[in-house]
């Protein structure tokens, strides 16, 4: 066994705890290796730095500090145990030309992140299709370790000019082609949207000490002014000529998100229980998208619609159900929708969802302020309301127009009513 080196400053934890938090801080304890210490709020890491053939450094994690908890040997070491650990690292890396145990690919980062996701995040179906569509076909076996500044720059630009993934095929199957467009528009917005996700699979690596260092993606910045939102929604007319074109079963729940701002699926499960006359709400449940149910407040016109569709039934029943009376299932809606949107002459048809934007579109241009509206659609707070609304919201600036300009000698006609 090779003579262990001393170290007055990361011997003992006493003197470690002198040292500052986040930073490395390293001895030689041989020919080309070097050990590493970080030290975290809450746990410290030790860290082996081999030199191999090609000039190159291999970085390895070689497991906790004994800052908080007595050695093991295994998973938590003292400083000597640390050195001796690194020398075995370094004596297997010399023994098989240069290959060592297999560090964190991607693919395996980003495993590892869903697992910790599926409990502590929301929208786990949205983020794994990200993963699986765009990062896992370029990075999936590539090290973590090994990824550069220039190839993720790389990567997210060539994002941004890529023509939007399309699912086609008959009834469930979900084929993906690229759709050809003439003139496609940089998608900057969504190459921002994943090369986030990557940096937080990336990120929760590096907090798991699974990872060295941050500096290769950190450097990486997403496109600026892309966040402004084009929402599309109806106006009041619109509304009615699409709800006088729907078939009668479809109307109901037509009506029901244009008086709720409900979700499709939300209106799906909706069940008479939680339908309150009393109190004039109807209650969201917290299943799917949202983490938290709500109560939203009824109009009279919303009121009348759910006494009426509840009439006769039992609190199990589901208030909104097919002409047939089997529950409305996924998808269900986007044939009926495009027939009434072909029948009410909407260009270009407009999904189920942007009802929900007309809801809130209709409630800004009347007066109602933002953090109503967030209440109102279940946001966890006002950035994604205002991001979508708050142009609408703001009367400041028209009534400024209107009523601060001068009209420069024009004067505008007025208008000549004909006497019936």
């Amino acid at each position: 066994m090779a003579r262990s080196t001393r170290s007055k400053s990361l011997e003992t934890r006493t003197k470690r705890f002198e040292l500052k938090e986040g930073k490395r801080h390293n001895v030689t304890i041989g020919q080309g290796l070097i050990l590493l210490y970080r030290r975290g709020a809450k746990s410290s890491t030790w860290y082996a730095k081999i030199a191999k053939g090609d000039g190159g450094y291999l970085l390895q994690n070689l497991g906790q500090a004994d800052d908080h908890q007595d050695a093991t040997g295994v998973d938590i070491l003292s400083y000597f145990q640390a050195q001796e650990k690194a020398r075995e690292l370094a004596l297997e890396l010399k023994r098989n030309k240069g290959v060592i145990f297999k560090p964190l690919t991607v693919a395996k980062a980003a495993e590892q992140y869903l697992a910790w996701y599926a409990t502590e995040r929301k929208a786990l179906k949205e983020t794994t299709a990200t993963i699986n569509a765009h990062i896992l076909p370029h990075f999936g076996e590539r090290l973590a370790s090994e990824l550069a500044t220039k190839e993720i720059t790389t990567w997210h630009r060539k994002l941004a000019t890529t023509p939007p993934r399309r699912r086609i095929g008959k009834f469930s199957k979900r084929i993906q082609e690229v759709v050809k467009v003439e003139a496609t528009q940089p998608r900057k917005s969504t190459a921002n949207r994943i090369l986030t996700v990557l940096k937080a699979i990336l990120n929760k690596a590096f907090q798991d000490d699974l990872i060295f260092d941050d500096k290769a993606w950190r450097k990486v910045k997403p496109f600026e002014n892309t966040d402004e939102a084009i929402t599309r929604f109806l106006t009041s007319a619109e509304s009615e000529r699409l709800i006088n074109s729907c078939s009668a079963d479809f109307r109901l729940l037509v009506k029901a998100a244009l008086f709720t701002g409900a979700r499709y699926g939300d209106l799906c499960r909706m069940k008479v229980s939680q339908f309150n006359a009393d109190t004039r709400k109807v209650y969201i449940s917290p299943e799917g998208k949202n983490s938290k149910g709500r109560y939203v407040p009824l109009s009279a016109g919303g009121l009348d619609l759910f006494r009426e569709v509840c009439a006769g039934k039992v609190g199990t029943d589901f208030i909104f159900t097919r002409s047939d009376g089997s529950q409305w299932g996924r998808n269900y809606q986007t044939r009926p929708l495009k027939a009434a949107c072909e029948q009410a002459r909407i260009e270009p048809a407009i999904s189920f969802h942007e009802l929900r934007h007309t809801y809130a579109s209709l409630l800004a241009q009347a007066g109602a302020d933002l953090l109503t509206i967030s209440k109102l659609l279940g946001h966890a707070d006002t950035r994604i309301t205002s991001k979508h609304y708050a142009h609408l919201c703001d009367k400041t600036l028209s009534s400024a127009v209107e009523n601060l300009l001068p009209d420069f000698g024009h004067k505008p006609k007025k208008k000549i009513v004909a006497i019936r």
